[in-house]
């Protein structure tokens, strides 16, 4: 299975995806509507996790999103889920800059939902 890379732009995040179970989104997620940013994406975890590796890591450092990719990632997690009652290691690494509290709160909100665990780490901006 070959990793899955989308490169960022002004209103998609990085993705990249490795078969060896790491996962990372970072970046806006407030795609165009007229765009299927999130089939390819979907597609490439659903193909994971008829094979998944022992761990699965899911890095999520997320500037702003919209409510079709909230709802899109918590549809991720309760996949995550499925993984977890079926045996694998599962862990999500929620990063958000430190004065934005709100996507603090949205990680909050996804591990209220789902049963696997957090990590929330904040990331201090520097000034130049």
């Amino acid at each position: 299975m070959n990793d899955l890379v989308i490169i960022a732009t002004a209103s998609t995040p990085k993705v990249f995806f490795e078969s060896n179970g790491n996962f990372e989104i970072s970046g806006k997620l407030i795609p165009d509507p007229e765009i299927d940013f999130w089939s390819p994406i979907s597609n490439w975890f659903d193909n994971y996790l008829q094979n998944p590796a022992k761990v699965t890591s899911f890095r999520f450092q997320i500037d702003y999103l919209n409510t079709s990719s909230s709802k899109e990632i918590l549809q991720m997690l309760y996949r995550l889920n499925e993984l977890k009652e079926r045996g694998f290691d599962a862990v999500v690494y929620w990063s958000y800059h430190e004065a934005d509290m709100d996507m603090l709160e949205v990680g909050k909100d996804y591990e209220h939902m789902v049963k696997v665990p957090f990590v929330f780490s904040a990331i201090t901006m520097e000034l130049i």
